[in-house]
C-alpha cells in the first residue's frame, strides 16, 4: 500500500517537472531535471534543506563533476535543474503542503539558497501571494496577453528574491529598482532588451499594483544595446527556403514573406482575418495592441482556401464532441458567449490536439504551437544551403528589404509593417545601400 508521505512526494515531483517544462525544458528530458533535484536532497543526507547553503549546492555540483561518467554539460544540467527549483517552482508551492523530502525522513523545509529564493514564511508568504494576484489582476483587465502575464510575474518574483523578500512598497523605490538593473546588467550581463523588459514590468508593477510610482531615475549601468543590421535573404535564397518547406509550416512561412507578418501575428489569425475577395489580411491586436491591413499574397491564396476547407473538417468534429471553442477576449465573451464557436472565430492555423487554458482552465482548441514553424523554417534553412542565421522574423524583413528594392514608398511599407515610427522602417534602407558604390576596389583596377 502506498503511504500518504510517498503520494504527496510524487505530486511534489510531478509538480515540479511540468514547472520545468513551462520553462522550456522539453519532456523526454524534464524528468533527468526531477533526478538532479532529487540528487540534490539526498546530498548531505543529516542536513536539512533549510540549513543549506551556497556552498552545499556549489560542493554538490563539485562533487558531480568528480563522478565517473558525469560530463560537463550533465553539471550545467544539473545547475540549471536547481535554478528552476529555487527560482521558479518552490515560491509557487509555497502555499501547498511541504512534502517529507529528506532521506531522514524529517520534513524539508527549504529556504534562502545561491540563487536567492525561498519559500517565504508567515506574513510574507501571504503578501508575496495577494501581489501575484493583484499583478494578474491588472494586466488581465488591460488585455494584455499571456506571454506578457508570465514575464511580468517572474521579473516580480525575482525582484523580491533578489532583495531577500523584503516585500515592498519601501522608502526609495526608484533606489531599490535601480540596484537590480545595476545587478542585471553588471553581474547577470544581459542583453539590453532583456534589462528594459525587466524595468517595464517593474514600472508597472510599481504603479498599478503598489500604487506608488517609481518617478525619475538616476542614471544606471545600462545594457550596451548592439547596433546590427536585420538579415535578409535574397529573392532568390527566400525561393530556395520555401522550396524545402511544405504542409502547414510551409503555407505560414509563404504566408510570412507574402504579407510581412510576424510569427505570432500569423499564428493568432483567425478565419474572419482573411479576405480573399480584396486579397486582404487584417492583423488584429498586434504588437502595441494596433490593428493594421496587409496584403494576402496571391501566390498562396488557393492554397490557403485548401487548407481552410481542412481545418472546417476538424472544426465540425470539435462541433459534434462539444469541443469546438477558441479563447475570445473576456469582454467579448460575456456580450456573445456563443462567439467562441463560431467559425469566423476559429484559428486559421489550429493545434492539432485539445489543451487546458491556463487562465481558465477550460478545454479548447488553441492556435498551433509556433515553435512548430520556427523549426522548419530552421531545418529548411540548413536543407537549401544558405549560409545565414535566417529565422521566421528573417522573412519579415525579407518583406520590407524587397519591396522597397521595388522602389515602393517607406511610409506605405511602415504601414504594412505596423511600425510606429518611421525611423524603425528606415533600418531597411541601411540594407540596400552599397558603401562606397561609385568607388572601386583597389583590386579591380
Amino acid at each position: 500500500m502506498i503511504s500518504t508521505q510517498n503520494v504527496e512526494q510524487q505530486k511534489f515531483w510531478d509538480a515540479f517537472r511540468a514547472c520545468a517544462e513551462e520553462n522550456r525544458v522539453r519532456p523526454d528530458r524534464s524528468s533527468f531535471y526531477v533526478k538532479w533535484a532529487q540528487a540534490f536532497v539526498s546530498f548531505l543526507p543529516e542536513k536539512r534543506l533549510q540549513d543549506r547553503s551556497g556552498k552545499d549546492i556549489q560542493a554538490f555540483l563539485a562533487d558531480l563533476a568528480q563522478r565517473q561518467g558525469i560530463a560537463d554539460w550533465q553539471v550545467q544540467q544539473a545547475k540549471y535543474a536547481l535554478k528552476i527549483l529555487y527560482e521558479m517552482f518552490l515560491p509557487h508551492y509555497a502555499a501547498e503542503k511541504t512534502p517529507h523530502l529528506s532521506p531522514n525522513g524529517r520534513e524539508t523545509i527549504y529556504k534562502k539558497s545561491e540563487f536567492r529564493d525561498s519559500v517565504l514564511p508567515g506574513e510574507v508568504e501571504r503578501r508575496f501571494s495577494s501581489l501575484v494576484e493583484a499583478l494578474k489582476t491588472e494586466i488581465r483587465t488591460r488585455h494584455y496577453s499571456y506571454r506578457t502575464e508570465t514575464s511580468y510575474l517572474e521579473w516580480m518574483r525575482r525582484f523580491i528574491a533578489f532583495h531577500d523578500y523584503t516585500v515592498p512598497p519601501d522608502p526609495d523605490a526608484a533606489a531599490t529598482v535601480r540596484t537590480y538593473l545595476e545587478y542585471l546588467a553588471v553581474e547577470r550581463e544581459v542583453s539590453a532588451s532583456t534589462q528594459n523588459q525587466a524595468l517595464n514590468a517593474l514600472v508597472f508593477f510599481y504603479k498599478n499594483v503598489l500604487r506608488e510610482p517609481i518617478g525619475e531615475m538616476d542614471e544606471f549601468a545600462r545594457a550596451k544595446r548592439p547596433r546590427r543590421l536585420p538579415e535578409v535573404l535574397t529573392r532568390a535564397e527566400v525561393e530556395g527556403l520555401l522550396s524545402e518547406m511544405n504542409g502547414i509550416t510551409g503555407l505560414m512561412a509563404g504566408v510570412m514573406y507574402g504579407s510581412g507578418l510576424r510569427l505570432m501575428e500569423c499564428v493568432r489569425l483567425r478565419v474572419k482575418d482573411i479576405d480573399f475577395a480584396q486579397y486582404q489580411i487584417m492583423v488584429r491586436d498586434g504588437k502595441g495592441q494596433k490593428d493594421r491591413i496587409t496584403m494576402l499574397p496571391e501566390r498562396f491564396a488557393n492554397a490557403l482556401q485548401e487548407h481552410l476547407g481542412r481545418v472546417k473538417a476538424i472544426y465540425e468534429q470539435d462541433i459534434v464532441q462539444g469541443t469546438a471553442e477558441v479563447y475570445i477576449w473576456q469582454a467579448l465573451a460575456r456580450k456573445y458567449p456563443q462567439a467562441g464557436k463560431e467559425w469566423i472565430w476559429q484559428y486559421v492555423f489550429p493545434a492539432k490536439s485539445l489543451s487546458v487554458d491556463p487562465r481558465s482552465g477550460k478545454v479548447r482548441r488553441h492556435h498551433i504551437n509556433e515553435g512548430l514553424i520556427q523549426k522548419a523554417v530552421k531545418e529548411a534553412t540548413s536543407r537549401a544551403g544558405i549560409n545565414k542565421k535566417a529565422s521566421c522574423h528573417t522573412l519579415r524583413h525579407s518583406f520590407a528589404t524587397h519591396l522597397l528594392e521595388a522602389r515602393y514608398d517607406i511610409r506605405t511599407v511602415q504601414e504594412l509593417l505596423g511600425h510606429a515610427d518611421v525611423s524603425t522602417t528606415m533600418i531597411y534602407t541601411h540594407v540596400l545601400n552599397r558603401p562606397g558604390l561609385s568607388v572601386k576596389s583597389p583590386a579591380d583596377l
